[in-house]
């Protein structure tokens, strides 16, 4: 795993790549976190109906459809265009659930989040959060299976993709080498272990139900 990364001595941010700016116009406009939010919002889910995909944001842009880590691979890439860190954060659940992927950044000191989901939940997060482990939080009470067990358990220290060695951006093979280090990375438990969670309540579960896109 620690070949995939580079050095952790501090250094400067690496820049979007210039020989890739004109391909990416695109992000030319998105020029805030919203605007990031709004793009992905015309991008259909993607079912994977032809079986598992993790793309690269040039494929995800040519294949015009994303779940949540296509998403935030995209999001971070046009967040990094506009000298910005392309940064994820990982949000791990319990057995019987699957894990989430958003995109972050920071306004003012304070971590927003942007989120490519079909549900009503776990979306676009403000920047009004002190730290990642506040806005990890903020998921907490929306992520739980249809029998309102709450499943969310862990959230990743902020993943900076100009830290991956290997080609996220443009990459026409699938990221699964990137999927297995994120997953490996450094994770901070949310709640206590043995505590006892109450169930979501009916209303929130019928809530959870509510999507954007039908299978």
């Amino acid at each position: 795993m620690r070949a995939l990364f580079a050095s952790r001595i501090p250094h400067k941010m690496k820049k979007f790549p210039k020989e890739y700016r004109e391909e990416f116009h695109v992000f030319k406009k998105l020029d805030t976190p919203a605007k990031v939010q709004d793009f992905l919002e015309t991008l259909p889910i993607n079912f994977e109906r032809g079986g598992d995909t993790c793309r690269s944001p040039r494929m995800t842009l040519r294949a015009r459809k994303a779940h949540c880590m296509e998403g935030a691979l995209l999001a971070a890439a046009a967040l990094w265009y506009h000298g910005k860190p392309p940064l994820l954060l990982d949000l791990k659940t319990g057995r019987g659930d699957e894990s989430h992927v958003v995109a972050l950044f920071k306004e003012r000191s304070r971590w927003g989040a942007i989120s490519k989901t079909n549900h009503a939940v776990l979306r676009y997060r403000d920047a009004v959060y002190v730290s990642p482990r506040e806005l990890a939080m903020s998921y907490f009470h929306e992520y739980f299976l249809d029998d309102g067990r709450k499943t969310l358990r862990s959230y990743s220290k902020p993943f900076d993709l100009t830290k991956y060695r290997g080609d996220w951006l443009t990459s026409a093979k699938h990221l699964w080498k990137l999927i297995d280090v994120l997953d490996r990375s450094p994770h901070r438990a949310l709640a206590p272990r043995g505590i006892k969670l109450r169930k979501a309540d009916a209303i929130e579960r019928k809530a959870g139900k509510l999507v954007q896109y039908m299978v």
